[in-house]
């Protein structure tokens, strides 16, 4: 009969030489596969150097225009042609940021000075219950440093008819004020 304890004593070093062999290729094997560059990834959507803005009311050429991206609310301005001499400056200044980089499918609207801008104008004059300090509700015309304080104290007001309903002041002093104030 065959003795393999005597064998492998005969030959261990070319048992040895083996098993290592073995192993270092079975490493080297798993390595490669670990290593092997994954399988590029396909977007959906492709990304474009461009963008595309809406830009209507007072400029000179109101409509759709393609930018480059990174482009801002100034170069949109300068495509359409500028603004018209009918577009509310105060409006511009005060709420349009021209150096804002601008979205793909943003939305710029220039308004025209109006009426409906006068009005809007005029409401955004009116002193806010909710925020005014308390020597800006003392300039009200019927309200001293007593009621300015009730004010204050009772606020927040959804609607300026809450001074009646809370009983801050009477219907004399809400008429003579009531245009001049807002909860806004």
């Amino acid at each position: 009969m065959f003795d393999l304890r005597a064998w492998v004593e005969a030959h261990r070093w070319v048992v040895l030489g083996v098993l290592v062999g073995a192993a270092l290729i079975g490493a080297g094997v798993f390595w490669t596969k670990t290593q092997a560059e994954p399988a590029p990834v396909v977007l959906s959507a492709t990304v474009s150097a461009e963008l595309v803005v809406d830009i209507g009311g007072e400029v000179a050429r109101p409509g759709v225009y393609k930018l480059s991206t990174g482009a801002r609310v100034e170069e949109a301005l300068a495509a359409a042609g500028g603004i018209t001499s009918d577009a509310d400056i105060n409006y511009i200044e005060k709420y349009l940021n021209r150096a804002m980089r601008l979205l793909d499918g943003q939305k710029i609207y220039i308004p025209r000075i109006d009426a409906e801008n006068a009005q809007s104008s005029r409401l955004n004059a009116q002193l806010n219950i909710n925020t005014a300090s308390q020597k800006e509700l003392e300039g009200l015309p019927g309200i001293g440093s007593e009621r300015a304080g009730k004010i204050i104290s009772n606020r927040p007001y959804q609607n300026i008819s809450e001074l009646l309903s809370k009983k801050i002041m009477g219907q004399k002093v809400y008429d003579q004020i009531k245009d001049q104030i807002s909860v806004w």
